[in-house]
């Protein structure tokens, strides 16, 4: 699940839902309601979301399960 990934995501990187509020100027009330699912995520969020993890809006998405683009 989509949902399932920006945790999983965030939890690797030892983030509470407070810090990723912050990082992405939300309230954590806001941030939790993406991780259950309860909200959909705006596209700019999405975007920073990927930009932050450094992984594609794709693997978000989860329309890969490659977390990285290959470099040629």
């Amino acid at each position: 699940m989509l949902y399932k990934r920006i945790r999983d995501l965030r939890e690797d990187k030892d983030l509470t839902q407070k810090q990723m509020g912050e990082i992405l100027s939300c309230s954590q009330r806001v941030y939790s309601n993406y991780e259950r699912g309860e909200l959909d995520i705006p596209t700019e969020i999405l975007i920073k979301l990927a930009d932050f993890h450094n992984v594609s809006t794709d693997y978000i998405l989860e329309r890969t399960d490659r977390k990285f683009f290959e470099k040629k």
